[in-house]
């Protein structure tokens, strides 16, 4: 691996200490290796998908404008301030759920993704398709160290029947490699860290306590030496670059320590490292999100919210009450009410990635510049378990994609359309995926 040639800094060069390796994010020094014909540096395109479980209120979703001039309805509005990163897309449809047989949680998250139709089993035999942020994973993944990352906030269990006998890989997942692999998801932010910056198999019990230990170090001390090496050879602009990537770190190793050894959460309340506040939970899966895109250790990533079906109680923001079954509210008002909280709660947190993304240097621009962020759900109408007229937003400007609009598609059109549009917006040319009709362009 070559490391500096001059004062050329390789992309792929890690600061290595022991038990931990961490990546770079992009530097000027990096131009010259990288340089494009017109001189300018390549940023990678990302893809992250976001998911949102349950359903949404739709009333409070459905924007009532099309094109640039819209107004914002209640559950969209703290995406105001980020009305030219994003685009509102309307009119899409699962039909894949829709011809599958199982719980209606289930055969929608599993076939989100894919447009496959899942097989009807709650046992081992769980099939369906290959979802396209695979597809993206595979392709990005000889420049990565990660191919993708599956994280989710909720239940993790892949096993059992978790919906009217459909299996719970289909609620507890989106993603899947293969048609009989689903992608179990991440739940332990500390888990995560690891997979980013540690060097030594997770497998080993031994390892990974003596590596925990190590930690409590941080891996920035781990890593001092090189990074010493590398930083005095950096102009000034990439010395503030640097310390500003090193400090997002060092913030979360922080948090998540704090979330290990917080003395007011009673032992057995949660795994080790999983914040006891569901906001910094959230918050903290996205940062970690954040660092894995700007050091290029992947280019892809998932993130489930909830579980479909999830019970999830948000007393923060005054709910008390089991989430599901608030969906099913028969038209109940109280019950309404309280999901359009939730609803508008995730995308407050979803507005806080943006943000996050937005505010990070990568090359010529910003990390929500050279990406596709997918916020979804699966479901509509949770009261009915619709799988029509999905609430999607795609943010970013990922292969020049505009924002500021509001994009109606013709109504049934299939949501694979949409990610027929996403990979050939991140570089990765393609005419068709699972049951689509056609590429649905959004730029």
């Amino acid at each position: 691996m070559t490391i500096l040639t001059g004062k050329h800094v390789s992309r792929r060069m890690l600061l290595r200490g022991v038990g931990a390796a961490i990546g770079l994010p992009m530097l000027d020094a990096m131009r010259p290796a990288l340089a494009a014909p017109a001189g300018r540096a390549q940023s990678a395109s990302r893809i992250a998908v976001v998911y949102v479980p349950n359903g949404i209120i739709m009333k409070d979703w459905q924007l009532a404008q099309t094109g640039s001039d819209f107004e914002f309805t209640r559950i969209l509005k703290p995406l105001e301030r980020l009305r030219e990163d994003i685009v509102v897309v309307s009119g899409l449809s699962n039909h894949a759920a829709n011809k599958a047989k199982g719980g209606g949680h289930a055969k929608a998250s599993g076939s989100f993704l894919s447009g496959a139709i899942p097989k009807y089993t709650a046992g081992a035999d769980v099939h369906s398709g290959t979802t396209f942020d695979q597809i993206a994973a595979v392709r990005f993944a000889p420049q990565t160290r990660v191919p993708s990352l599956q994280l989710g906030c909720e239940d993790s269990r892949m096993i059992g029947n978790c919906d009217t006998g459909s299996s719970c890989a289909y609620t507890n997942s989106i993603s899947w490699k293969n048609p009989d692999s689903p992608m179990a998801v991440e739940v332990n932010p500390r888990s995560v860290f690891e997979r980013l910056f540690g060097t030594v198999d997770p497998s080993l019990d031994a390892a990974t306590r003596a590596r925990r230990a190590l930690y409590k170090k941080s891996i920035l001390d781990m890593t001092r030496q090189d990074t010493q090496s590398l930083v005095s050879t950096l102009g000034s602009v990439d010395r503030r670059k640097m310390d500003e990537y090193l400090t997002a770190i060092r913030e979360v190793e922080t948090r998540i320590a704090k979330a290990e050894n917080d003395p007011e959460i009673p032992t057995g309340e949660k795994p080790s490292g999983i914040p006891f506040s569901y906001i910094e939970y959230v918050k903290l899966m996205f940062d970690l999100q954040t660092i894995a895109f700007q050091s290029d250790l992947t280019r892809v990533s998932t993130m489930m919210m909830g579980r479909e079906g999830s019970v999830r109680v948000y007393p923060e923001i005054g709910v008390p009450d089991p989430h599901h079954p608030l969906t099913h509210h028969r038209n109940l008002p109280d019950f309404i009410e309280k999901v359009t909280k939730i609803n508008v709660h995730h995308v407050e947190l979803f507005g806080y990635f943006l943000e996050k993304l937005k505010s990070t240097s990568d090359g010529d621009g910003n990390l929500l510049d050279h990406s596709t962020i997918l916020y979804a759900a699966a479901i509509s109408d949770g009261n009915q378990h619709s799988n029509h007229n999905l609430p999607l937003v795609v943010a970013g400007h990922a292969g020049g994609r505009k924002g500021g609009r509001h994009f109606a598609a013709k109504a049934e059109t299939p949501v694979t359309n949409l990610f027929v549009d996403i990979l050939n917006q991140s570089g990765i040319e393609t005419e068709s995926f699972g049951d689509s009709t056609g590429r649905l362009s959004l730029s």
